[in-house]
């Protein structure tokens, strides 16, 4: 009898090979760039076996991530609606998902990407093209301006949950979700759909 060559067919560990690769390639290669079919050459099955433990490339990610959630689920809840009021509903969103038992796996990961570079490109990666890509993508705001403004929001809700969930700054730690939504929104709003300095 001679032994099979050839990838790996799906048995117990290629669901665990298969994101230690994902986590490698996103984390080295960026979401974008970062191949089902690389990955699967990394951990040694064919690809078919990534799309049937995973489905998409997105869902993929969320799973190498961790996340508790999925964004593909959530933008469309910030985006339904009056477009000057994004910016609240983005935190009300956001503080919904992070004040919630889900969100002790996000506060896991902050923590984490503080320390340590691989997760913090893992997450760089995850806040840019899961959530503020697809949030910006359905605004009327110049397409040369995404980066910039992706990057702003990014600063203030990473520093909304920082300051939340991991220093614990009073009276934010302890405030009301709806109260802080109300008074960060608008600067979210501006960052999203405001005139930018030129």
């Amino acid at each position: 009898m001679t032994r099979r060559t050839g990838r790996r067919p799906g048995k117990p560990g290629t669901r665990e090979a298969i994101l230690d690769a994902a986590r490698a390639a996103f984390a080295e290669r960026g979401f974008d760039a970062a191949s089902i079919r690389a990955i699967a050459a990394t951990a040694e099955v064919d690809p078919a076996l990534v799309h049937h433990y995973f489905g998409s490339k997105d869902q993929l990610f969320l799973a190498a991530m961790n996340f508790p959630v999925d964004p593909g689920q959530l933008v469309p809840k910030v985006l339904a609606g009056d477009r000057d009021a994004v910016g609240e509903r983005m935190v009300r969103t956001f503080l919904g998902v992070w004040d919630s038992p889900a969100g002790s796996a996000a506060q896991a990961l902050l923590r984490s990407a503080v320390s340590n570079e691989w997760t913090a490109r893992l997450l760089r990666e995850f806040v840019t093209t899961q959530v503020l890509r697809r949030v910006l993508e359905n605004l009327d705001v110049d397409p040369a301006e995404l980066p910039l403004r992706g990057s702003l929001v990014a600063t203030q809700m990473i520093g909304l949950a920082m300051m939340r969930h991991v220093v614990r700054l009073e009276p934010v730690a302890s405030a009301d979700p709806e109260t802080l939504a109300v008074m960060v929104g608008p600067t979210i709003q501006r960052y999203l759909t405001g005139p930018l300095p030129t």
